[in-house]
């Protein structure tokens, strides 16, 4: 239930802004200097990247994929590839992903560039959505046209009779929280996880009122939302990035 973002550079096509910026070891030892965060003094400097699984069958078919457990496609597998290869820039400590194959085979991916090993983690996957799930869009409309209006304007629902926004919230933000925590100063983890869960952690972390987080958009396909840290706590640096924008259907799957 998402456009799909073409396979395009990243913005400005020099790739990602925070590449090459130096040359001095890290903490690991290898070469480049991590880039300081954009005017987030005070903290601890750490920063999390969080970063959307890769095209599926059902997001082709526009169809409510929830914590159904759909593989990537070809197609998305080469965005995962294409990604990695920017955010490994990153130089990221820790990698931690929702257990459903669409994160964990895109998480793969970094992993296998860095060499970290990946947490796998199910309060980090997609929101339970009972009846919708498996349901194209426009069947949704159909049949629960009156409980999707509701959601679009900012009720608490239970869509399909699955969980609340706020219960995904409750569920995945302690999960990036802990792993954080964990991080040196200046650290950077990578959490990859679902457009409708990566959408309630960042407002539950900015500390927005759930009837908000609707808008803060969606993420296409294997685009990413980073989180930095500040002297008042964790602000949005970049959301949807990793493509050109491009229009997004939906993206709770």
């Amino acid at each position: 239930m998402e456009g799909l973002p073409g396979d395009r550079p990243a913005r400005g096509g020099q790739g990602h802004p925070w590449q090459g910026r130096g040359a001095l070891p890290d903490h690991r030892g290898r070469r480049g200097r991590r880039p300081a965060l954009n005017g987030t003094k005070g903290g601890r400097g750490r920063r999390v990247v969080l970063w959307r699984h890769g095209q599926t069958s059902w997001n082709l078919e526009r169809r409510f994929q929830g914590s159904t457990d759909i593989e990537l496609t070809e197609t998305g597998v080469a965005q995962a590839r294409r990604a990695a290869r920017l955010l490994a820039a990153l130089q990221p400590d820790a990698i931690v992903a929702s257990d459903l194959r669409r994160a964990a085979a895109t998480a793969g991916e970094l992993a296998a560039l860095t060499r970290l090993e990946v947490s796998h983690d199910a309060a980090l996957r997609e929101t339970y959505a009972g009846a919708w799930q498996g349901l194209t869009h426009e069947e949704i409309l159909a049949q629960y046209g009156e409980q999707y209006a509701a959601w679009k304007r900012g009720e608490p629902v239970r869509r399909g009779g699955g969980e609340l926004e706020t219960e995904v919230a409750d569920r995945a933000a302690p999960i990036v929280l802990h792993h954080a925590d964990k991080l040196p100063d200046d650290g950077t983890l990578v959490v990859v996880s679902h457009g409708g869960t990566i959408r309630t952690t960042i407002g539950r972390l900015l500390g927005l009122e759930s009837h908000h987080w609707e808008g803060l958009g969606g993420l296409s396909n294997c685009c990413w939302s980073v989180l930095g840290e500040g002297a008042r706590g964790w602000r949005l640096l970049e959301h949807n990035a990793g493509t050109l924008p491009e229009p997004v259907l939906g993206d709770d799957d």
